[in-house]
């Protein structure tokens, strides 16, 4: 039996009534009232309500007839809602509140904009510019390329005299291939233009091929993040060279001259070879295939424009939620980014330069972020997926945030010291392992939270290192089986299989190379470690001025049964890098690309092209390449100016790709998040 009778109803209009028709406002707040409650042949009957009350219950959607012809103003905040495409049955709607709804994000905004003509309050903010933008120039522009798409790729396709059977063919293909491929504004907003996309194309087909139109889509899969902690947007600097590059705070400004390389301080340590100097001088003038787009502060403690020293260390792409179709990873690739440094995390959109979130902990300090994706129960057993972010660093402890919902909705006390790294398991979405200042790595189970964001948390294993572990990677081919890290005293490998009882596990083997006096050595610093493809393994720092390409295969074959064994890394090749002592200066491959990417101490990255070496290496037999690789391209730092000086002496922490090489991200010890798109 329904919650909502007519009895309910008079006695919760604002103020009470004895008729249906009369009633103006309405209370329906605070009921547990779920949408079956929703009943439209009784709803049907308020044919003058102006103002609804449905907040702080259990909506998951609204009934497609409620039929409330007056309705002006409607309030469904902390509910469950998921879809917001059923509110254009309230054309006169001009106030609407949906706060607290986890499942709605950004895009569900810039549907109601849409959809509600006459909206001009959303969520208290007023709207009425950024609608009439939304309503007229979005819709113009994707109006334009649904056009140009279909007359570059289908017009010729359709016969001067077509069946019903090849229309409705080439319409399928249509639809789907407009949706992939037609691409406007910040990524963020996908979700939202493959919806108007979508429409757009079906009203086109109907007008030009006279196919009936579909007024009533079924509403899409969210994939992406609310937008609701924002700061302010990138504003463009000076183009100088071909290059327009984007400041994101007024401080800082790039000066249109000549790039020049930054020189360290006499008696720093960072000296150069005049050989060195020669490859930074030969790779430079290759052609560029980097471009710099947008250098941003945006870590800063306590928001403070003065802020040039909160050293930045880690980030990672977000993976997409649903490619659909779009099976080519470049298409799939996503260009938000997840950073942390200081206090904060931040996600950044790669091409727009804009601040999407900004997380902070006053009292941490992060070292790194992972994401994973979980598919979680939301309502009526429905299940869906949902990007999870994983941040950790000086407290130990990890922090779980729900990005779309804005929310970090659990914790967990990994450690007693810092955590230097985390990783997910590439097979396993639940599994995270946690790196630290213990010396340990622990593995654990982080469950998946319910609908109120409940979970529990477990350890699966712990595995013992001798020194501090400061990279890790699990193996492509047996990421289930080993994990590889690259510590303070050397690189080490466990054997991590869950199906042993031992939880707390020695190494299984640790790996020495040559040393600078010509004889192999177990002790050493390995504070870079990735994986370049299945088998080779990229790491540094064994000796200054090198970065070590050896096979993971060939190098664990030798070892043979037993743990704790020493066994020698088979160099398959040395890349050409910085003589600097320093340590920390992280390096990332991407290999789909087969690109390997390290920044050094005078804020320069360097990046190989090994796409030629590749094979030869696969091979059984695979022989050592006997020259050093030089980089191919040397990415220099520009000459940044805050307050009129220089910023100098710019250390780059890390570099990572998204996982088609179409963006670079460079952090530095200087707060500055650089950010390269490949030309």
């Amino acid at each position: 039996m329904s919650k909502i009778t007519t009895e309910l109803l008079l006695e919760r209009a604002v103020p009470r009534s004895t008729r249906l028709r009369k009633i103006e406002t309405l209370n329906l707040s605070k009921l547990q009232l779920k949408t079956g409650d929703l009943d439209p042949r009784l709803f049907s009957r308020l044919r003058h309500l102006q103002k609804l009350d449905l907040s702080d219950n259990l909506l998951d959607k609204f009934p497609n007839s409620l039929t409330l012809p007056d309705l002006r103003v409607l309030n469904c905040n902390n509910n469950k809602l998921e879809d917001v495409t059923a509110l254009k049955q309230f054309p006169l709607l001009e106030e609407l509140t949906y706060e607290n709804n986890v499942y709605l994000t950004l895009n569900d905004d810039y549907k109601v904009m849409f959809l509600l003509q006459n909206l001009r309050l959303l969520n208290g903010k007023d709207i009425t510019k950024l609608a009439n933008h939304v309503r007229r120039v979005n819709s113009r522009k994707l109006t334009s390329k649904v056009t140009a798409h279909w007359e570059k790729f289908f017009r010729d396709q359709l016969p001067e005299k077509y069946t019903a059977e090849q229309v409705k063919s080439i319409k399928k293909k249509f639809l789907k291939s407009v949706q992939t491929n037609v691409v406007y504004g910040p990524s963020s907003l996908s979700e939202f233009t493959r919806w108007r996309v979508k429409m757009i194309a079906e009203e086109f087909l109907a007008y030009s091929l006279g196919l009936e139109l579909n007024t009533d889509p079924e509403p899409e899969e969210k994939m992406d993040e609310n937008e609701e902690e924002s700061t302010e947007s990138p504003r463009e600097a000076a183009e100088d060279v071909g290059q327009v590059v984007y400041i994101y705070d007024p401080l800082v400004t790039v000066t249109p001259s000549k790039r020049k390389r930054n020189h360290s301080k006499p008696g720093s340590g960072n000296k150069r070879s005049k050989s060195q100097a020669n490859t930074k001088e030969e790779a430079a003038v290759n052609p560029r295939n980097a471009e710099p787009l947008h250098f941003l502060q945006c870590h800063s403690k306590g928001n403070s424009r003065e802020d040039f020293k909160t050293q930045l260390w880690s980030c990672v792409f977000e993976p997409l939620l649903d490619c659909g179709a779009r099976k080519d990873p470049v298409v799939s690739s996503s260009r938000t980014v997840a950073t942390c440094g200081g206090e904060s995390i931040c996600l950044i959109d790669c091409e727009t330069g804009t601040v999407l979130k900004k997380y902070k902990v006053a009292t941490e300090e992060f070292f790194s972020v992972a994401w994973t994706t979980l598919t979680m129960v939301i309502s009526n057993s429905r299940k869906k997926s949902h990007n999870i972010l994983a941040a950790a660093g000086r407290r130990g402890i990890v922090k779980l945030i729900h990005v779309a919902a804005d929310f970090c909705y659990g914790e967990i006390k990994a450690h007693k010291k810092p955590i230097a790294t985390v990783c997910f398991s590439p097979t396993r979405e639940t599994h995270l392992f946690t790196a630290s200042y213990d010396k340990r790595i622990a593995l654990w189970d982080i469950g998946i939270p319910d609908c109120d964001y409940n979970f529990k948390a477990s350890q699966l294993l712990v595995l013992e290192a001798l020194s501090i572990p400061l990279r890790i990677a699990l193996v492509p081919t047996c990421s289930d089986q080993y994990l590889l890290a690259g510590c303070e005293g050397g690189c080490f490998a466990w054997n991590i299989k869950l199906d042993k009882e031992q939880k707390s596990r020695p190494f299984e083997a640790i790996f020495q190379f040559p040393d600078e006096d010509g004889g192999m050595t177990t002790s050493h610093r390995v504070d870079g470690l990735a994986f370049l493809n299945d088998d080779v393994v990229v790491s540094k720092s064994s000796k200054p001025g090198c970065i070590y390409l050896w096979s993971w295969s060939r190098s664990f074959d030798a070892k043979g049964k037993g743990y704790q064994r020493t066994v020698s890394a088979v160099i398959l090749a040395e890349l050409e890098w910085s003589t600097t002592d320093l340590s920390y200066l992280t390096l990332s491959t991407c290999p789909a690309k087969d690109y390997v990417f390290c920044g050094d101490e005078q804020g320069s990255v360097w990046m190989y092209n090994l796409s030629n070496y590749t094979t030869a290496w696969s091979s059984a037999k695979g022989k050592r390449t006997d020259k050093r690789i030089p980089p191919t391209q040397i990415l220099n730092w520009p000459e940044l100016r805050a307050n009129g000086e220089q910023l100098t002496e710019v250390l780059i922490n890390n570099v990572v790709s998204d996982p088609t090489f179409t963006y670079l991200v460079v952090l530095t010890s200087v707060n500055i998040t650089a950010i390269w798109k490949k030309s």
